[in-house]
């Protein structure tokens, strides 16, 4: 297995040309070579297959390492433009989208969404459920779902993949998608993780004409100049894709990429793209909506986007309905809040090495995964592809860059 621990001159290497920032973090060498060594060693094990670590300030990349192998097929070592498919980060990206629509005027965060999306004017939330009968009832919902809950997961919506009670539905109706699922919870009552950011998309794409792969290429990618990230990849980039392994029985089993790339477009995952394209979206938040001697987002929709929306309403433990996929999750239960677009970090009592409090994240199905700390002007991007989602040793990867970043932060 061929390890790339190559470090960048002085971790100054520019991902966004123009952008300012009021402080430089830095990671010194003895950091970039701890992650190195950390990282090779995680791949060299077997924990991994591989991984690209990208850490960034404002306006410079302070680490971006590649580690093991693309394709252990073809024994093609991993490549720091190696491209991911990053599942659910992609919901930052349309969340974004559509807070410009929200300074636009042309929708409001507690607007009904069946304003928008006439299927959910009434909305049915499961009522009781028995899975060791297999049987379940649902009752009217007693309030709209409004758009400010669907970026928050407040709205009831889930996944059949992680929710129990709807693979029972999805099994004995047949059906699958977000408007033909009853709600897990009534709106505004809990934290469900679900589709609620494909219903956003939707919601962008009814407001301005545009498909939802088009409204983002055109108010976030293109801007940004995001130009490996899309719903689908050409033929000249396919060896640049990362093929995706499975824990099966102790081992990862990998499955060889299929000849075509990309599906249908939704706002709540499917995009494809690598940790450099990722980087200038995060230094986008980390500016206050400036990127490039360019304002995309309003400052007070930044710090609103990163601002608790949810009250007391607190991230809560997801079981999974399919633990091939994913394991429960995420970290920060019953203590973590969410803004619009982003899980929210409470105070930890071991702070000194962690995110701070009021760092920003989420992740994508195949263990990848970013975080935004406004408060040390950093974000991190860790991008692996493998399953089940919170797979034991991916997540010790994530903890071990948690760690060393902060072990070797300098402000």
């Amino acid at each position: 297995m061929r390890v790339m621990t190559r470090l960048l001159s002085c971790g100054l290497v520019l991902c966004a040309a123009g952008a300012m920032a009021a402080e430089r973090p830095a990671l010194d060498a003895r950091g970039a070579a701890a992650l190195s060594e950390f990282l090779a060693g995680s791949v060299g094990r077997g924990d991994v297959p591989g991984a690209v670590v990208l850490v960034t300030g404002p306006d410079r990349v302070l680490y971006h390492e590649a580690f093991g192998v693309m394709n252990a097929a073809q024994g093609a070592a991993m490549r720091r433009e190696a491209i991911f498919r990053i599942a659910s980060m992609t919901k930052a990206l349309t969340s974004a989208g559509v807070m410009m629509l929200v300074e636009e005027g042309r929708l409001g965060l507690d607007d009904d969404v069946a304003k928008y999306v006439p299927a959910f004017r009434h909305p049915r939330v499961i009522s009781r459920l028995d899975l060791k009968a297999g049987t379940y009832e649902t009752r009217p919902s007693a309030r709209p779902i409004t758009i400010r809950q669907l970026l928050t997961h407040t709205s009831g919506i889930g996944y059949s993949w992680s929710d129990p009670g709807l693979a029972l539905v999805e099994k004995l109706t047949g059906k699958g998608g977000e408007t033909d699922l009853p709600l897990v919870n009534e709106p505004g009552e809990r934290w469900t993780y679900g589709a609620s950011t494909k219903v956003v998309g939707d919601v962008a794409a009814r407001i301005t004409g545009l498909p939802v792969d088009a409204f983002l290429a055109r108010r976030i990618f293109e801007p940004l100049g995001m130009t490996d990230t899309a719903y689908s990849v050409p033929a000249a980039k396919r060896d640049r894709v990362v093929t995706l392994h499975e824990r099966k029985g102790g081992r990862l089993v990998e499955t060889p990429n299929p000849e075509t790339l990309g599906g249908e477009p939704r706002g709540d995952g499917r995009l494809f793209s690598t940790a450099a394209d990722y980087c200038r979206f995060v230094q986008l938040i980390l500016n206050e909506g400036r990127w490039g001697g360019r304002r995309l987002l309003k400052a007070e929709t930044v710090r609103e986007m990163e601002k608790n929306q949810t009250g007391e309403v607190r991230v809560r433990l997801q079981p999974t309905a399919r633990p091939d996929y994913s394991r429960p999750y995420p970290m920060g239960v019953g203590e973590d809040v969410w803004g619009l677009g982003f899980q929210i970090a409470a105070p930890r009592r071991a702070e000194a090495n962690r995110r701070r409090a009021g760092s920003l994240s989420w992740a994508g199905i195949a263990n990848t995964f970013y975080w935004i700390d406004p408060r040390e002007r950093i974000g991190v991007i860790v991008l692996m592809q493998m399953l089940p989602f919170y797979d034991d040793a991916a997540l010790g990867v994530l903890r071990g860059v948690e760690t060393r970043v902060y072990e070797h932060l300098q402000r």
